[in-house]
């Protein structure tokens, strides 16, 4: 076994052993080809490249040109991997599901649900200060409201993170229409402003915090006898604070916030329509893509990505940053399907799916790791590739470069409004759109199957094109945004609110199906999430214990992390 070769496949990156010396040079002069073939292929920077970050040099890039159209995997003693530039013959079905007609969003409160002029108690004010990055604070808010009617208290409007890794310096107003927020809820909770002076001053509030995923049992017990007794109490660091599972109604009234009376103001409204148009004068439809291959990401997810000893002292030296991050196992990781695809492996699933080369992307993402190396395959698949900053001029998006919250924002909007939505390993964005989209008609939303790619992606030079796609397909049954491919009661509310969709039958309207998940007042009180808590479920890496500080803060189970963007 001492004297026999072996190939190693690393994620992309291929180690080939020594070969004869009229093999080598062969060899150089096709890895020669390799870089002026890539070279045709790069387009313009995606925006916010730079960011003090090496760009990775993998030697052997994984495309070279075979004819007109199509690419082809160039390695050595391995089929042809030919991939057409055409796309499926599924045509309209792979750019909207055909049941989404009988499915509607259904939001509105039950009878069981009273005023909240005939609920809400004077004296009780809750304050709320929400963390990370927008769609982050974005569930904080939702579940604000929620955490006020379990309270009969009167909201303050939200204060939003200001002092996180970003340092946007945005407030509500400036990201949310306020006086949508506060008239299209005044039946459900009563919200102002500011809490009202008290002998001519502002009342100073008790700040504590709470464990995460409360239930409404835990909220009478912790926060309930602070609010009868200091009268205004604000929960810091609120994102993920109240339970996935609640009944009905309390769903009902996150949707409500979510899908109505949450909208943005009016200039990141127009600015994103008007990307929104851009992008359709360019193609009748196109794909909305949420990249999510940030350096700092990808350095907290503790992935590896085929770059080698470069990557892993790169992505090393930014992990150090979490001085309490556990230590990971990357190939341990990638098999349980917990990393991000590479740009590359986006593509191949696009394509292999039946998206053809003539496709329309629309790219959500902020500095790219390995910057247009690591993005040139998925142009090379896509090249009419697009992002806010190629489709705005300078001058049009000044107005919100400066706030990374009001150009997530903008993302938002395009993503959205795209023909399909493609999320990368599901993030709070993700999540956040994944649901939206379902409850407006179920608009195609692609997630990858990341656990079953994985071995696909490892092993794909070793059998043809048709093999590969048509696994591709099988491997994403349950994974394109279809009604009801989820169970009842599984996944994160914000991304299947099953208790806030109907389906029509015979002239009337019914839940799609029941919310396994609705215990009416949970007895037992978790202390931590309803399942594992990961890099995934947040815009920041905040997932191992807070301490307890110098404040009056009750939770002592987490321990504060440094803030990071992935949003």
């Amino acid at each position: 076994m001492g004297t026999r070769r072996r190939r190693h496949q690393h994620h992309g990156r291929w180690v080939v052993p020594a070969v004869a010396p009229a093999a080598a040079a062969f060899a150089a002069a096709g890895l020669l080809l390799v870089v002026v073939a890539f070279h045709c292929f790069l387009s313009p920077p995606l925006g916010g490249g730079g960011g003090g970050h090496r760009v990775v040099r993998r030697p052997n890039p994984p495309f070279l040109l075979n004819k007109p159209g199509e690419l082809r995997r160039n390695v050595v003693g391995t089929v042809d991997f030919s991939v057409p530039s055409g796309g499926s013959k599924l045509g309209e079905e792979l750019w909207a599901s055909k049941a989404t007609t009988n499915f509607f969003g259904c939001s509105n409160a039950t009878k069981e649900f009273a005023d909240a002029k005939a609920v809400t108690e004077p004296n009780r004010y809750l304050m709320i200060a929400t963390s990370g990055g927008l769609n982050q604070q974005r569930t904080g808010i939702i579940d604000a409201v929620v955490a006020a009617r379990i309270l009969n208290a009167t909201l303050v409007i939200p204060n939003l993170d200001q002092k996180s890794f970003w340092k946007d310096a945005s407030d509500f107003a400036d990201i949310f229409d306020i006086e949508s927020f506060i008239s299209s809820l005044s039946n459900d909770v009563k919200i102002i402003r500011q809490v009202p002076d008290r002998n001519g001053k502002t009342p100073y509030p008790y700040k504590m915090r709470i464990p995460r995923k409360c239930t409404p049992k835990c909220y009478e017990n912790r926060v309930l006898p602070a609010l009868l007794k200091k009268h205004v109490v604000q929960l810091t660091k609120f994102d993920y604070r109240l339970s996935n599972r609640l009944e009905t109604n309390f769903q009902k009234l996150r949707c409500r916030v979510n899908y109505h009376a949450l909208q943005f103001t009016d200039p990141i409204r127009k600015m994103g329509e008007m990307l929104v148009q851009r992008m359709r004068s360019k193609s009748g439809r196109f794909i909305a893509l949420h990249l999510r291959f940030e350096p700092d990401m990808l350095a907290f997810s503790g992935c590896y990505f085929g770059g080698g000893e470069i990557e892993r002292r790169e992505l090393g030296a930014i992990r150090k940053r979490w001085k309490t991050l556990h230590a990971s196992n990357p190939d341990r990781e990638r098999r349980h399907g917990k990393c991000p695809l590479t740009p590359e492996e986006v593509g191949l699933m696009l394509r292999a799916l039946g998206f053809g080369k003539d496709v329309h992307i629309y790219v959500a993402s902020g500095e790219v790791y390995g910057g247009e190396e690591t993005l040139a395959p998925l142009k090379a698949l896509f090249p009419n590739f697009h992002s806010k900053e190629t489709l705005a001029r300078k001058e049009e998006l000044a107005p919100f470069l400066s706030f990374s919250s009001r150009m997530a924002a903008l993302d938002y909007v395009v993503c959205d409004k795209s023909d399909v939505f493609v999320t990368n390993n599901n993030g709070n964005m993700a999540r956040m759109l994944a649901g939206r989209r379902r409850y407006f008609g179920h608009k195609r939303t692609i997630r990858p199957n990341a656990k079953k790619l994985y071995s696909l992606f490892l092993n794909r030079t070793s059998m043809s094109w048709e093999t590969f796609s048509s696994k591709v397909q099988s491997f994403q049954k349950g994974f394109m945004g279809e009604p009801n491919e989820i169970k009842p009661g599984r996944g994160e509310f914000h991304e299947h609110p099953m208790d806030c969709i109907c389906t029509k039958a015979k002239g009337r309207s019914v839940h799609s199906k029941p919310h396994l998940s609705n215990r009416i007042g949970e007895a037992v009180e978790k202390h931590s999430s309803d399942g594992e808590l990961d890099w995934r479920d947040l815009d920041y890496g905040e997932n191992t214990p807070l301490g307890r500080d110098s404040s009056n803060e009750i939770d002592s189970d987490m321990h504060e992390l440094e803030d990071m963007v992935s949003d």
